[in-house]
């Protein structure tokens, strides 16, 4: 996937202009934001689960050498085939050669944000290996040759008209009168379309949600079973994952689900939760003749032991992005990679750089909800932080911003004179505005006064205010 982070900035305007991006996002609050808060409460331990959560990655991550190797070995003995990826094109190469040696000429996908992150679908059509999205949102936007906007919910940014659209521009062996007003037609369209490509894919490619180091298996959850169908009819499963989606055991896949699910969709759980452990036994009456796993670094080991391996803990729920304003506003495509949100404004400078992605860092009101709602407790702000100071130290921000933060940082380290300054230009304001109590245009406020008015400075500051309820005491 070709990267426009660095074009953020207009990515966002273009966002914010366009109607039925705004009306698509609009149900964001009901489909996820409230579901989500209707069933973490029925869970009276919830904050308890997640310091559960938090502690298993830790503990993981603190020995990740051990647990990958202990999974590969289960793998191994299971049958499967571990390989292990530092790049993205040591991943993409590694998936061909087993696609080339059954002679595959077509591969079905289940959701995967590593095989986005890759760019494995364009590699492999320009290989000759034709790959089918069969994640509904999936399917959708690879018709319309769009990137998801939503980690899961890909085609989150369209409408149901939008949908029907494009059903009736790519399935022109269809009725063209067919009535798709209705969901259920879109889905039952989507599904027939599907069937027949299940049963003549050579390959099936997933991701993976966890992988157990105690048993070798590798877990994904669905909505849709479209992931089953992926992964037991072709001859060959290949499950893609990152380092960090292991977890030590059984138990510990079984909390982390607890919190997946009600953070993601606020249900209790998936529909389908699937645990894979090798090929087909000579026993089992359906599965994989070969079952191979490819892990991939592609930055992850170097975050060990920064300030950014709390990142390494995220399982992919999207609460974070479901409940961010900026996202809420300006949708996914507007981030320009992968992963959209405050955790690929964290993630995403992370894998392709901060001189690519350093606008999203930046792009947070630093309101706390995506920390408050992350099942895994990570501080998601604070990383974003870390990044502005990288971009500060590297001169990669903005020169105003340089400047600005400069000349604040003069003011701040002589208290009396910030005092007396801020104080002011208070006074100042208040009395340049006493008639409309408000700014519509304002100098060196202009990224503000454009789109909205600043409001005038009203009574004394803070700090005058701190002052006199301290003395109170």
């Amino acid at each position: 996937m070709h990267a426009t982070s660095h074009a953020f900035v207009s990515n966002a305007k273009k966002s914010l202009t366009d109607a039925t991006l705004r009306k698509a996002l609009g149900n964001m609050r009901g489909g996820f934001v409230n579901k989500r808060a209707a069933t973490i409460a029925k869970v009276p331990e919830w904050d308890q689960l997640r310091d559960t959560g938090r502690a298993i990655k830790d503990h993981t991550l603190a020995h990740l050498d051990f647990y990958l190797e202990a999974y590969e070995a289960q793998v191994t003995a299971s049958g499967g085939v571990v390989h292990w990826a530092r790049t993205a094109e040591e991943a993409r190469q590694i998936i061909l050669d087993i696609c080339r040696s059954v002679d595959a000429k077509t591969v079905t996908k289940g959701k995967s944000m590593i095989a986005e992150e890759i760019g494995l679908n364009d590699f492999l059509e320009q290989k000759g290996v034709t790959p089918v999205e069969t994640d509904l949102g999936e399917y959708i936007i690879q018709l319309r040759k769009e990137p998801p906007s939503h980690i899961i919910a890909p085609a989150i940014h369209l409408t149901a008209e939008q949908v029907a659209e494009t059903f009736r521009k790519s399935h022109t062996h269809l009725d063209p009168a067919r009535p798709l007003s209705e969901h259920r037609a879109l889905l039952e369209e989507a599904r027939a379309e599907l069937r027949a490509k299940y049963f003549a894919a050579d390959v099936g490619i997933t991701g993976a949600n966890f992988l157990i180091a105690e048993t070798g298996t590798s877990v994904i959850v669905t909505n849709e079973g479209n992931g089953d169908l992926t992964q037991l009819l072709p001859k060959v499963h290949i499950a893609i994952a990152s380092l960090e989606k292991i977890v030590p055991t059984l138990e510990d896949a079984t909390t982390l689900l607890r919190l997946l699910a009600r953070s993601a969709t606020g249900q209790e759980f998936s529909s389908y939760t699937t645990f894979s452990t090798g090929p087909r036994r000579p026993e089992d009456p359906d599965g994989p003749e070969q079952y191979h796993v490819v892990l991939l670094d592609n930055g992850r080991s170097g975050m060990l032991g920064t300030e950014f391996q709390d990142m390494l803990r995220c399982i992919r729920c999207s609460a974070c992005m479901n409940h961010c304003p900026v996202y809420g506003a300006v949708g996914g495509h507007a981030y320009g990679w992968v992963y959209p949100g405050p955790m690929g404004s964290v993630l995403t400078p992370t894998l392709i750089g901060v001189d690519e992605a350093g606008h999203l860092p930046n792009a947070s009101t630093f309101c706390g909800r995506c920390e408050q709602v992350c099942p895994m407790k990570i501080p998601l702000p604070k990383m974003m932080r870390h990044w502005r100071e990288r971009q500060a130290e590297e001169k990669l921000s903005p020169a105003a911003t340089r400047y600005g933060i400069g000349i604040w940082a003069f003011f701040a380290t002589r208290p009396t004179l910030y005092r007396w300054l801020t104080r002011a230009v208070a006074a100042g304001l208040s009395l340049a505005s006493r008639k409309k109590g408000r700014f519509t245009s304002l100098p060196l406020a202009g990224g503000w006064t454009r789109v909205r008015d600043m409001p005038a400075p009203q009574g004394q500051t803070f700090q005058a205010l701190y002052a006199k309820q301290r003395g109170r005491r």
